[in-house]
């Protein structure tokens, strides 16, 4: 199956039209015509099959003729991640994690940070292809780049960790990590997270934690923190 997105769809919606360029790779590269039914989600967990009505390159036209509302997960993560210096690398953690399953993610700028932007729209593009290819209904959020002085102080719920290197004293995330919730994890940048910045997430209740006996990338410690939490929550 393959599953298109339209965030402008809702569950009260009966026809669309597609953009013009979703149109010509609908009509040109698929091949589909009038009467193919094709899989949209609006990344709310709606599942709809729109049968095309109008077959143009420039102009698709759907009906909806059903729709289901996928189950969520019983758990909420948010992984707050230090862009690494190179942005495939942080591009191959934002598809891989939104295939495992992630609610949000927040880059975070760090003391010892070597990338001090993204490149937002990329990054949601990729996220958005990430969830069509693995047929989930849920668009995870990706909030813009943050510093770690103003995030840290938010307001949160569930469980919150941040994993370091720092020869400190750690728990093992996968044996802290309890199902159904919700749970916050920070990923520190190539340097890892400066002493202050780890004390002052000790200070807001964070718990240091490690996710094994090897130093890992930024963008692996995230992908094994990601999976950790999907992997207790089967």
């Amino acid at each position: 199956m393959q599953l298109f997105y339209n965030p402008h769809i809702s569950e009260t919606t009966e026809s669309f039209t597609f953009d013009k360029d979703e149109s010509r790779h609908i009509i040109k590269v698929l091949r589909k015509n009038a009467g193919d039914v094709l899989q949209i989600t609006n990344g709310k967990g709606w599942l709809f099959s729109a049968e095309i009505t109008m077959d143009s390159l420039k102009k698709c036209e759907a009906k909806i003729i059903a729709k289901v509302l996928q189950k969520p997960v019983n758990y909420n993560l948010h992984l707050a991640v230090a862009p690494t210096k190179m942005n495939d690398r942080f591009e191959w953690f934002l598809e891989k994690a939104t295939e495992i399953g992630i609610s949000s993610i927040t880059p975070i700028i760090c003391d010892h940070s070597e990338r001090q932007f993204i490149k937002q729209d990329r990054f949601e593009k990729i996220v958005q292809s990430a969830m069509k290819q693995s047929l989930n209904c849920y668009l995870p959020t990706l909030n813009e780049a943050t510093p770690f002085s103003e995030f840290i102080n938010q307001s949160f719920v569930g469980q919150t960790f941040i994993a370091h290197c720092e020869e400190l004293d750690k728990k093992s995330l996968k044996h802290e990590i309890k199902p159904s919730t919700s749970i916050t994890i920070l990923i520190g940048p190539e340097g890892d997270f400066s002493v202050k910045e780890i004390e002052t997430a000790i200070k807001n209740k964070f718990i240091p934690v490690t996710l094994g006996e090897t130093r890992l990338r930024t963008e692996t410690a995230a992908i094994v923190a990601c999976h950790s939490v999907a992997f207790v929550n089967e």
